[in-house]
């Protein structure tokens, strides 16, 4: 895990698959039943953003901000198919159990992302689940509220940019990406760099 982080750089992001059945019993169990009703946006033509905060939970920017900001990282990646994925925004307690179940690091970290693959099995290249109307369902990008904030203060950077860095890299991973590997680390890192530059209004 260590030399994971050191091909992260400044992020403790990890990408997990996991089944349709096991990701419900995570995100419509205990754990989040406190969040607000999921928000549905079309990003674009036959795309779907869920966003979900956790109740009560005062942010520096807006949902629709968020929305726009996932909506911009699927447009870099020329998401055309029908497509539908969850960003969810919580704080240290939830994000750490989820790291403690999935990780066996009982400490938060910034952002997991649950890509959804059919009966649980975790393949080199990813698999989507379509759903019976054709949707290609991408997962899951969790990001903590608070760690976001803390990292932002630390680097000097506003929550808003903050944020946008691991929107991005979260999603990547729902797509694909992955950083096992030295090269593998580098083509994410530049990808980021370069949809981070492309961006509007990151706030």
């Amino acid at each position: 895990m260590r030399s994971l982080r050191r091909q992260l750089g400044q992020y403790n992001t990890v990408f997990l698959s996991l089944s349709t059945e096991r990701i419900s019993s995570v995100f419509k169990g205990n754990l989040i039943f406190w969040y607000d009703a999921v928000i549905k946006d079309k990003v674009m033509a036959g795309i779907e953003v869920n966003i979900s905060v956790k109740r009560n939970m005062k942010l520096e920017v807006s949902k629709d901000w968020l929305k726009n900001i996932t909506r911009q990282v699927l447009e870099a990646e020329s998401i055309r198919q029908p497509t539908e994925m969850g960003l969810l925004i919580t704080d240290v307690k939830a994000i750490q159990r989820l790291n403690r179940i999935y990780r066996g690091e009982d400490e938060p970290t910034d952002v997991l992302s649950f890509q959804l693959t059919p009966n649980g099995c975790q393949k080199s290249e990813p698999t989507f689940v379509s759903a019976p109307d054709g949707v290609r369902h991408l997962g899951e990008v969790i990001i903590s509220y608070i760690q976001a904030s803390k990292q932002a203060e630390e680097r000097g950077l506003s929550v808003a940019h903050e944020l946008t860095l691991l929107i991005i890299h979260g999603t990547l991973h729902l797509l694909g990406y992955n950083h096992e590997r030295p090269a593998e680390a580098r083509m994410m890192r530049n990808r980021e760099s370069e949809i981070l530059a492309s961006l509007r209004t990151i706030g």
